[in-house]
């Protein structure tokens, strides 16, 4: 069964599209990370122009983020205080990040940019997780006690002037590195179509030292708010929103999430953080190897955006 997507301009099968969802939706449910810095590029893959799918990804992110930060909210577990100040830098990174998207589309270098963002950060991220997660298995087979970083002395940069106190998170750090966090996770999350999840999370337990289950929730607030933002600036700004896309994955995400939030319980926290750096890892060498590879038209006949 085949549907026309109106702002990709472009027939897709919708089973394939809803298994693109539920795929990524297991993988998001799986390993606690939103899945946009997958579905992104798996949408390119298949066929999706570049500057669609970043647009059309965000959609997808604010559902799948809204449930759970409700469900946190309920449980009071989100850091409120935490949250708006990220989402001060956020918003003001989302609506830098449409503007740079819009600039880099009139020159014709959006889709360059976006397969060369994915390439290194993928590639980078991707690495580290797998070598740390095969140094802590590594650890666990030789028996060796897991390393615990020691409290007190905090980096220099949480020691900035303009320190608040975030009760929720017990910590008491200069707002400047919070809102540079929000600021960079909103901008790449309007330029490549990431949640921000899988950098924010690491960012607030590593660099804020902030609980890890108060983090994830937190992260959940600031993508929810940041993508339901660039869904706006996008759709108004640039018209590369396609509801029928988004709407499809959507469902899809649902249904996935549900059965890999199942499975990611059952396996060890080394062998989940093991598989999802082979994963993004193998991502990023796919869109590097499509950057390479000869296109099979060599030729195409494109419209100029400034002169429409």
């Amino acid at each position: 069964m085949t549907i026309y997507l109106p702002i990709a301009e472009l027939p897709v099968n919708i089973f394939t599209l809803l298994a693109l969802g539920i795929a990524v939706g297991f993988i998001s449910g799986m390993f606690g990370v939103g899945g946009g810095f997958l579905m992104t590029p798996l949408l390119i893959f298949l066929g999706v122009a570049p500057a669609v799918a970043v647009a059309s990804v965000s959609t997808h992110m604010a559902a799948s983020s809204l449930s759970g930060t409700l469900n946190y909210l309920r449980r009071r577990l989100v850091d409120v205080q935490l949250g708006l100040v990220l989402l001060a830098g956020g918003l003001t990174g989302t609506l830098t990040g449409v503007l740079a998207f819009m600039l880099l589309r009139r020159f014709g270098q959006l889709d360059l940019f976006i397969a060369l963002s994915y390439i290194v950060l993928l590639g980078t991220i991707g690495t580290l997780m797998v070598i740390e997660s095969l140094r802590a298995l590594l650890r666990n087979w030789r028996g060796e006690p897991a390393r615990v970083r020691r409290p007190g002395a905090h980096p220099w940069f949480l020691r900035m002037p303009f320190k608040m106190r975030f009760r929720q998170s017990r910590i008491y750090v200069s707002i400047i590195p919070v809102v540079i966090i929000g600021f960079t996770i909103g901008f790449l999350g309007a330029l490549m179509g990431i949640g921000g999840g899988f950098l924010l999370v690491p960012a607030l337990i590593y660099l804020l030292r902030v609980p890890t289950l108060t983090s994830v929730a937190t992260s959940l607030m600031l993508t929810l708010v940041t993508m339901a933002a660039a869904i706006v600036m996008h759709a108004v700004l640039n018209q590369t929103v396609d509801a029928v896309l988004g709407l499809v994955l959507m469902v899809g995400g649902t249904i996935g999430a549900q059965f890999g939030a199942r499975a990611g319980q059952a396996m060890k926290a080394e062998n989940l953080r093991l598989l999802l750096g082979l994963l993004v890892l193998g991502v990023g060498l796919r869109v590097a190897a499509d950057q390479i590879r000869q296109p099979a038209d060599l030729y195409a006949v494109t419209v100029d955006e400034a002169k429409r």
